[in-house]
């Protein structure tokens, strides 16, 4: 399996590098890391099954070409572009390289599934945000890929995995969630391409729903 991380610098993302590299049940994982400033993940350089290399997403080409030899890719970025270009990047590149497996990260609140005074507040935090994700959501919907958009809570940095997924038409269950249960789920799809495929998934603490704000 070779996994093309973008936005490989982030923190849920060295979090699923961290477990694929250190985690037996992954030692048939290669990585590719893109990200904007390559020194970032030096300390990587020397593993055999790491390639580093430096790419902007909004650049097609350093998309294009990161994705070659790919099976899976995972957008650790949320696409806030007003004209999508992140998306739109990986899905031609994905198109051009045969690769047909993505996890794309999104945010809570783009079909308003998330209920109660707390989902008035993210509304509100969000908003300027939500047609940029609601059209990547779409287009990777539409797009004939086999995608997982990952809608994803409040976070904090406690170091515990616990979480409840909810579908999309369900209302959201919770506020907040660990980057740890978010980067568990992405190792769950890389384990298993079949878990939840053409799916957008909400995922958080189910013990923080019904908070007015998030849980930190």
């Amino acid at each position: 399996m070779k996994l093309l991380i973008l936005g490989a610098y982030g923190q849920i993302a060295r979090i699923v590098e961290h477990r694929i590299l250190s985690g037996s049940e992954f030692n048939d994982v290669d990585l590719t890391l893109g990200l904007r400033n390559s020194q970032r993940l030096a300390a990587l350089n020397d593993n055999p099954r790491v390639r580093i290399i430096e790419l902007d997403l909004e650049s097609a080409e350093d998309v294009t070409s990161a994705m070659s030899g790919q099976d899976m890719v995972f957008v650790a970025d949320v696409d806030h572009d007003a004209d999508n270009a992140k998306t739109r990047n990986v899905l031609k590149a994905m198109r051009q390289h045969n690769v047909s497996r993505v996890i794309s990260s999104n945010i809570l609140g783009i079909y308003d599934e998330v209920p109660g005074e707390f989902g008035r507040w993210n509304h509100e935090f969000v908003k300027a945000g939500l047609k940029s994700a609601r059209n990547s959501d779409r287009m990777l919907s539409e797009s004939g890929m086999t995608y997982t958009t990952l809608r994803i809570p409040w976070l904090n940095d406690r170091n515990e995995i616990k979480y409840t997924i909810t579908h999309q038409n369900e209302p959201y269950l919770g506020v907040s969630g660990s980057r740890q249960s978010i980067a568990d789920v992405v190792l769950k799809i890389v384990r298993d391409p079949s878990f939840v495929a053409n799916e957008s998934i909400g995922i958080a603490d189910p013990t923080t729903q019904g908070e007015p704000r998030p849980v930190y």
